[in-house]
């Protein structure tokens, strides 16, 4: 493992590990269970009432009927107390007098046990935007940042009960993750090889989702992705910080441009020497050269100066 990787898993905290694991609940298809259902329904009472308008000339028959009336409506009632409609992008998670049965992603009209209690989790892709936090980069910089999380649940039986609010977990992990990410790189960087959060943007991305991953993993939660949607230097030292960069742009543009003009009077003297033009002793190198320099340095143009007499004059 890399010092990063070592530096992450030090940091990411150790949860234990979930005791229920999702698998598929007992289940039929509910809609002919639904039509004997409304016939047990239309059938009780039917059947009850013809059993009382018997009472007088057959108690026998009209006592069977009545019973047999009661028990089909009774039958009918919990029979239906298993019906669950599960919509697309949804799944059920069943339970028993508080045991776990099985969850049941199948879209539709569904059949499972009777009295079960069916509590309904979202399985489509969700995104959460955490707050702006303010916090110190690797530097002590104040600076703001806020990220959006892509989301998705995974394992419906430990979102349900391996946390209390696994929406609620989510969003404070993602949170406590982009806080710890944003204090661990600088918000600019100009030592080579040293990653900070303005110009390594995919790089501390990938960390910042995979730390956020290591942390929801306990609550049956798959992160798809993460993005940084703000960064900003804090407002009190904006303005100073706005000046570094400028200063540093500067800079860097002159050592460009030195560069560049001492290769263009390298190329130069190389050419002269190269054609036999003209034959300078030392002093007059340094002489061309240090005119080169200003005309090619120089931030305001040169105001030429012609030689009318001898080169040495």
């Amino acid at each position: 493992m890399t010092k990063a990787s070592l530096a992450a898993a030090s940091v990411t905290p150790d949860m234990p590990p979930p005791r229920i694991k999702e698998f598929p609940a007992k289940e039929i298809n509910g809609w002919p269970v639904f039509g004997l259902t409304i016939a047990g329904l239309l059938a009780g009472p039917a059947l009850t009432v013809v059993g009382l308008a018997n009472v007088g000339s057959d108690a026998g028959l009209a006592a069977g009927l009545i019973t047999a009336g009661v028990l089909v409506l009774l039958a009918a009632i919990v029979v239906s107390s298993g019906l669950v409609a599960v919509a697309p992008g949804e799944a059920r998670v069943i339970q028993l007098l508080g045991r776990y049965k099985g969850t049941v992603r199948t879209p539709g009209l569904r059949c499972v046990l009777p009295f079960t209690q069916k509590t309904r989790i979202s399985t489509r892709i969700r995104n959460h935007e955490t707050g702006i936090a303010k916090v110190n980069d690797a530097d002590g910089n104040p600076i703001e940042i806020s990220a959006v999380v892509v989301w998705q649940v995974e394992d419906t039986a430990v979102a349900q009960f391996a946390v209390d609010d696994f929406v609620e977990f989510v969003a404070f992990q993602a949170e406590t993750a982009v806080r710890h990410i944003a204090g661990s790189y600088p918000y600019d960087s100009t030592e080579p090889g040293r990653l900070s959060l303005r110009e390594n943007a995919d790089e501390i991305t990938a960390r910042m989702s995979a730390e956020i991953a290591d942390r929801v993993a306990s609550a049956g939660v798959r992160i798809i992705e993460s993005r940084i949607t703000r960064l900003a230097y804090a407002p009190e030292i904006a303005q100073a910080m706005l000046r570094r960069q400028q200063a540093g742009a500067v800079v860097a543009a002159r050592q460009r441009i030195v560069e560049g003009a001492v290769g263009m009077v390298e190329a130069a003297l190389a050419r002269l020497d190269e054609h036999d033009v003209i034959d300078l002793d030392e002093e007059r190198k340094a002489a061309m050269v240090s005119n080169l320099l200003v005309v090619l340095c120089g931030d305001r143009d040169v105001q030429p100066v012609v030689n009318t007499g001898s080169l040495y004059q």
